[in-house]
């Protein structure tokens, strides 16, 4: 286990934490780590090496991955994305460069956004699609 933690929200753990299921939480972890530049948090994993659980933040957010299940299948197994995982990160520009560095599919292309939002968006390895994006668009112009 990388870390423990408590998940009582007077710690400030947060109230609403999104859960995501992979085929292979642990090819997960390091995809998420060098494409998008979330750090790991918190694994559990059985005696023979097998991640099934996994916890990642960046800034104040977390995200749960977790090993897709039968009742929990993964996008991959569905055959479709059932949404996006919104991140705001420092500098969208630098992220979009890291992101296709390491190989992700950009689907939408980097833009400012009427509503005030630079962004892109991205499928992760399960065809997930992220959607990095900064807070200001007009800091771009």
């Amino acid at each position: 286990m990388v870390g423990q933690h408590s998940y009582d929200p007077a710690d400030g753990f947060p109230r609403v934490m999104p859960s995501l299921r992979y085929d292979d939480v642990g090819r997960a972890l390091a995809w998420l780590r060098d494409s998008f530049g979330l750090r790991e948090y918190l694994r559990w994993s059985s005696p023979d090496g097998v991640v099934h659980h996994a916890e990642m933040r960046i800034g104040d957010g977390f995200v749960e991955l977790a090993t897709a299940t039968e009742e929990q299948p993964s996008p991959r197994t569905l055959g479709r994305v059932p949404g996006a995982l919104v991140v705001l990160v420092d500098d969208v520009d630098e992220h979009h460069e890291r992101a296709v560095a390491a190989g992700a599919e950009v689907v939408s292309p980097l833009e400012d956004k009427p509503w005030g939002l630079r962004q892109y968006t991205a499928l992760d390895r399960r065809r997930e699609r992220s959607v990095p994006a900064d807070h200001s668009a007009a800091k771009h112009k």
